[in-house]
């Protein structure tokens, strides 16, 4: 019997159990998703050191040999299993950091730093050593489930370990309210996203602010084949992990992830030279404060020739750094609020530049309010495009379109292929979707509030006032009958 999703999903979920009531989610997430990696990581090489003994008759030596040239190195108190069978020592938390940093040093070149911010001998978190100890106890027989099998030829498809650490990722960010936001895009958003931008067969795709990779799989998922190249990069170091983790565990093996403050510190460069890219794509935080302006008023990357943004909102740092990162003939494509829209100053002239002298926009999509995770504030999409032949922009009012589900608003699949359709067909729609010309953005001032080109107003309908006067005779009679009433009843109590 395969391995499928939904298995992993209530396997893993459950074992969330072990640790519900003693911290929140946003505590022992590392805990969690590091126990699945281990254990997808000693499944994998189970099965390698199974399928090299019988090829080799047990020839130690020929086995040792082939598994040097395996995608991932373990030693032997490293597995899962060395683990599950130490649960009861003392000092198993310690046992379990030894381990994982050995895994880190073996495999130095792909999984260096990923185990960096997990700590499975915290007893600030975990408790003191009987708390830790019977913790972490529980967590290893969870993971010991005998239906939670990850060898590669008893999984159900490629991808789904991956998807169920999706799966966790996206649950976690949901209980983390404000904090979830910082590492992960709601699944239906992002995958909007990757489907306008359509990344296509050997493309380079970049996400500069790429929190735990899901947008970068995503955009790499609409090609149909490992034909692709990925590259992002994350500051916060916790969330890079994810990032780490969750490429390996989609059989990406080859993503380059960079650890790092993009706008100070961009990684990726060639010839010390920005890298530029086929794809670009991102959703960074909103607005962001103290972004870095006073250090990059003279950046050597050029990225802000057109204007520095202000200091207290980075939203269009982020723009320009991705534009200067796409190709000639790139696609960038964007999350951001709707204040990139309209607000005025130095992010005015730099709208109006991008717009008029490099015609790089290519269409705006407004998002309902409420979809992402530690903000309810609406966000809409940009679309830009090098090298364009056109010079009209294509507005998509989708803002009223989604379902509610408990405190959160959710695009439905209907939503987010109605928004596809419209943008690949470039469609005129009303109340939903108009073409601006030029000219109509240039009467705007460059100001691409959305609602001064898709007209949502709803006329009221005309009021019938006959309709009106004969209802309030009528209450007036029926008033009138009651006063009578009332007076009868006053005068038989003699009142």
């Amino acid at each position: 019997m395969k391995t499928n999703q939904d298995t992993i999903n209530k396997i893993i979920w459950k074992a969330c159990d072990t640790f519900r009531g003693t911290m929140n989610s946003s505590a022992y997430m590392d805990y969690i998703l590091t126990m699945l990696f281990v254990k997808y990581l000693s499944d994998f090489y189970k099965e390698k050191v199974e399928v090299l003994t019988e090829k080799y008759q047990g020839n130690q030596k020929k086995i040792k040999k082939s598994l040097q040239n395996e995608k991932f190195i373990l030693n032997d108190y490293c597995t899962f299993d060395y683990l599950f069978k130490n649960k009861e020592t003392t000092n198993i938390g310690e046992t379990i950091n030894v381990a994982l940093a050995k895994i880190e040093e073996d495999n130095k070149i792909k999984l260096e730093g990923v185990f960096r911010n997990i700590d499975f001998n915290n007893s600030k978190v975990l408790g003191n050593t009987k708390e830790r100890n019977s913790i972490l106890k529980h967590l290893l027989e969870d993971f010991n489930d005998k239906e939670l099998d990850l060898r590669p030829s008893k999984l159900a498809s490629n991808d789904v370990i991956g998807d169920s650490y999706e799966y966790l990722i996206s649950n976690f960010a949901s209980d983390a309210g404000k904090k979830g936001g910082e590492f992960f895009t709601p699944a239906n958003v992002s995958t909007l996203l990757a489907k306008l931008v359509e990344a296509k067969k050997g493309d380079r795709i970049y996400d500069p602010a790429c929190g735990s990779g899901s947008l970068l799989i995503k955009a790499a998922r609409e090609i149909g084949s490992h034909e692709f190249q990925i590259y992002g990069q994350e500051k916060n170091g916790q969330t890079h992990s994810l990032a780490l983790m969750n490429m390996f565990l989609h059989n990406i093996n080859d993503a380059k992830i960079a650890w790092g403050d993009t706008l100070r510190n961009p990684l990726h460069k060639e010839n010390d030279m920005l890298a530029t890219f086929d794809t670009v794509v991102a959703n960074p935080p909103f607005s962001l404060d103290k972004w870095g302006q006073e250090e990059l008023t003279d950046d050597k990357f050029g990225r802000f020739d057109m204007g520095i943004p202000p200091k207290s909102k980075g939203d269009y740092a982020f723009i320009l750094h991705m534009l200067a990162s796409a190709n000639p003939e790139g696609t960038v494509g964007v999350i951001l609020p709707h204040g990139v829209l309209f607000r005025g100053a130095s992010e005015g002239k730099i709208r109006t530049q991008i717009i008029q002298k490099y015609n790089y926009l290519h269409a705006v999509i407004g998002l309902p309010a409420n979809l992402f995770f530690g903000t309810s504030i609406p966000a809409c999409i940009l679309i830009f495009k090098k090298n364009r032949k056109t010079q009209d922009v294509l507005f998509i009012d989708a803002s009223s379109e989604f379902e509610k589900v408990k405190n959160q608003n959710v695009l439905r699949d209907i939503d987010v292929q109605k928004i596809l359709h419209t943008y690949k067909e470039r469609e005129v729609i009303n109340k939903y979707s108009y073409i601006a010309t030029r000219q109509e953005i240039e009467e705007n001032d460059y100001n691409l509030n959305i609602p001064r080109y898709v007209d949502t107003f709803e006329e009221e309908e005309p009021i019938d006032m006959p309709k009106v006067k004969e209802n309030i005779n009528k209450i007036e009679t029926e008033l009138e009958s009651i006063k009578h009433e009332m007076n009868k009843y006053l005068d038989e109590l003699g009142l």
